[in-house]
């Protein structure tokens, strides 16, 4: 384009000269048919219209409007050139023009100066720190993620780097193009981050530049481990009870906990007597796990209690310990109970004497003389709270005489009526019981089933006062009884929780 604008400008001479007129037409006409921008094609159509005035032999008036117009033409051209849009005047060739510092050509730009000018006039990391404190727990080794957070993380992994990003302030007012980690000693107490960023500096002119900020390690206590170090270490505890001989639905509740992680935010785990204390840092974690627990079990929630351990009149702030209270349902898998009159009328006339057959958010029910079967959900049960006439201690082991189906049928249960005998009694009496039990479809001559004997069981009579008329039966076979042999063959082990 420079080598155009000379052979513009000496097109410009040779109008006075009057001169070899006819070959500078020609050559305007060839560097048209070469292809220009907009701009250039209007100052060189411009010029070629001038010649033919002049060889025709115009007014000056009307030389002067020519003139004037070619200005506005070569402001046109000069823009087109700036911008860099368009084609070349020349192909092959680009407009230089002198840095207004250095001398140095370069390649226009509204700044008028070349790139090394710009950057050793121009810092874009002014007001950017070059050094930054970053807080690391001592003990537990996690950093402080402001506000108050406190994170793992690994050296110089993408967690630690977006840690590290936030301390340096000033970083919004340029735009971030890459930041990695330099690597330094691990005993130094020192991270640095290189970074790269860009700004725009002029109208047009954007500035890309690198520098290198270190961060310095200050060791803290986290709250955590402060809390640690001064034997206060939880806020809030679930004390989840069940008043019962075995712990059948503890077990159930344990697996439910580790498959489903509830217990991630968990302190520390204690086994009482009666149940398992689980602690927690925050009240929000321990209502989590409350609300989990009341999900998975059939329970009741008591009112929480609260403790207080320090207040700030100032801030209008209190230091206090809550606790929190679970009871799940004194009834378990194969535990036999009596229900209320009014439970059994709420229920659909199941029993009243019904076999625990599962255990979920409520307790399934079965009556094995009718087959019939029902939820007892919490809030019916402890409207009449029952105990268990008898749980799977006293169950009885006895061997199967005869099996005789009576055709009732409930999804995959099928009623039929035993003939058994206590097996040690085998070869010593001959006392045999009749039964109808819900396992018809698993059940064969030979076969061992555990049961309850109500014939010579000792129960509270509060619980089946209500029905003077109640008859029980000899006999409730709650199970089947399988080889030993099969039951050592399985190969997995249930997980459990930690505890104290």
């Amino acid at each position: 384009q420079a080598t155009a604008l000379d052979d513009i400008e000496a097109l410009s001479s040779s109008i006075t000269a009057r001169r070899h007129i006819a070959g500078k037409q020609s050559k305007i006409c060839g560097l048209l048919k070469s292809g220009c921008s907009s701009g250039s094609r209007l100052l060189l159509l411009l010029l070629l219209l001038t010649f033919s005035a002049h060889s025709l032999g115009f007014s000056p008036s009307d030389s002067r409007r020519m003139s004037s117009a070619m200005d506005v033409a070569s402001a046109l051209a000069l823009a087109d050139v700036r911008a860099g849009g368009g084609q070349q005047l020349i192909p092959g060739t680009q407009a230089t023009v002198l840095c207004c510092m250095c001398g140095v050509p370069m390649v226009w730009n509204p700044s008028s100066m070349c790139p090394n000018c710009i950057r050793t006039r121009v810092d874009i990391t002014e007001g950017i720190p070059k050094s930054v404190p970053l807080q690391r727990c001592r003990a537990c080794g996690r950093y402080l993620n402001p506000p108050k957070a406190w994170t793992v993380c690994e050296p110089e992994s993408k967690e630690l780097l977006q840690i590290c990003l936030k301390r340096v302030k000033g970083l919004n007012k340029v735009k971030l193009i890459d930041a990695s980690f330099i690597w330094t000693e691990a005993h130094s107490k020192r991270l640095k981050l290189k970074l790269t960023v860009q700004k725009e500096v002029y109208s047009g002119v954007i500035l890309q530049q690198v520098f290198v900020v270190e961060v310095v390690i200050h060791n803290f206590q986290c709250t955590n481990c402060h809390m640690v170090a001064a034997q206060n270490t939880w806020r809030a505890a679930v004390q989840v009870r069940q008043k019962v001989d075995h712990k059948r639905t503890f077990y159930l509740l344990e697996q439910l906990i580790l498959k489903y992680k509830a217990h991630q935010q968990t302190v520390s785990v204690k086994e009482v007597p009666d149940g398992i204390d689980f602690y927690f840092l925050h009240r929000h974690h321990a209502l989590k796990f409350q609300d989990f627990v009341n999900t998975v079990v059939p329970c009741r929630m008591k009112s929480a209690s609260e403790k207080l351990i320090s207040e700030d009149f100032n801030n209008n702030k209190i230091n206090a310990k809550y606790t929190f209270s679970v009871e799940i349902l004194p009834v378990c898998k194969d535990d036999i109970i009596c229900l209320h009159p009014k439970q059994h009328d709420t229920l659909g006339n199941v029993g009243p004497l019904v076999l625990c057959i599962g255990v979920t958010q409520s307790v399934k029910l079965l009556d094995p003389l009718t087959m019939k079967r029902a939820e007892l959900r919490p809030e019916i049960f402890y409207r009449h709270p029952r105990g268990v006439l008898m749980s799977t201690k006293q169950a009885t082991e006895y061997t199967i005489i005869d099996v005789e189906p009576t055709g009732l049928v409930n999804g995959k249960m099928r009623q039929a009526e035993l003939t058994l005998a206590r097996t040690r009694d085998l070869g010593s009496n001959d006392q045999i019981f009749h039964s109808l039990t819900h396992l018809g479809n698993v059940l064969q001559a030979g076969d061992t089933v555990l049961g309850y004997d109500l014939t010579a069981a000792v129960f509270n009579e509060a619980e089946t006062k209500e029905w003077p008329k109640l008859q029980l039966p000899d006999v409730v076979v709650i199970k089947k009884l399988y080889p030993e042999a099969r039951r050592r063959r399985r190969l997995w082990k249930l997980r459990s929780l930690i505890k104290e």
